[in-house]
């Protein structure tokens, strides 16, 4: 959400750049989490826990999982690059806010959502939807949530209490992507009991949407973004 200011931050909500939660785990000490920590602390923002949580989609009509399946629907995608790549597949993309999202599907205005497990649980978006499509074996939206503290108060402390902050922050991590993925489990639970269709994306299907990003979001990423192609270069590394 920081994207207009600092324009590198939209790697955390690129579509397709991180499709699984091993794969995220991974950003931290890879050169990607290493940069992505060195331009938000110059910014002044200090990184203490990365946590990565997948996407899941709700539909109020047939299920979403390829391409072709959002074609004509108007679908929130949550981020101008997710928008980009939906609008490429034939989607008319809806920049509803979030907490709009019940009264938007209820009077049609938006055919299907895509966010967080945790925010479509909270959305009780299983009283309109007939269909989901959960992203805890794989997803093309995975978005960083990391636990951040400003750079100039944590400069400020003495060495002791930065370490502890950073010891705490990192030991963190295991029971976030713990939660993250009770939620996943969760949102199938309370939506298949809704009479909701529960289904997963495969492999291969993140692998098509993948194609769809690389020519849309990536590319304008690339494009836009200072330094965006080596940045998606060394993404893609993990």
């Amino acid at each position: 959400y920081a994207g207009g200011e600092v324009p590198e931050t939209n790697l955390g909500l690129m579509p397709c750049l991180v499709t699984s939660y091993e794969q995220g785990m991974k950003w931290r000490n890879a050169e990607i989490g290493r940069e992505l920590s060195r331009i938000l602390e110059s910014k002044g923002v200090k990184l203490l826990t990365w946590i990565w949580q997948s996407g899941s989609t709700a539909s109020r009509g047939g299920a979403i999982a390829e391409p072709a399946d959002v074609k004509g629907l108007k679908v929130r995608g949550g981020s101008r690059e997710m928008d980009m790549m939906l609008k490429a597949a034939g989607a008319a993309v809806s920049t509803i806010p979030s907490n709009e999202l019940y009264a938007g599907m209820q009077t049609g205005a938006v055919d299907a959502a895509i966010t967080s497990a945790t925010s479509l649980i909270s959305f009780k978006l299983e009283e309109l939807s007939k269909h989901l499509t959960v992203g805890r074996r794989g997803s093309y939206w995975f978005m960083l949530e990391p636990l951040m503290m400003s750079k100039a108060v944590f400069d400020g402390l003495p060495a002791d209490q930065q370490q502890v902050l950073l010891q705490v922050g990192e030991e963190m991590e295991a029971f976030g992507y713990e939660q993250a993925r009770a939620d996943d489990e969760r949102i199938a639970q309370i939506y298949g009991k809704a009479g909701v269709q529960v289904q997963e994306m495969s492999e291969a299907t993140v692998g098509r949407w993948k194609e769809i990003a690389r020519e849309t979001a990536w590319k304008d990423f690339a494009e836009r973004t200072k330094d965006g192609a080596r940045l998606l270069k060394l993404a893609e590394a993990v």
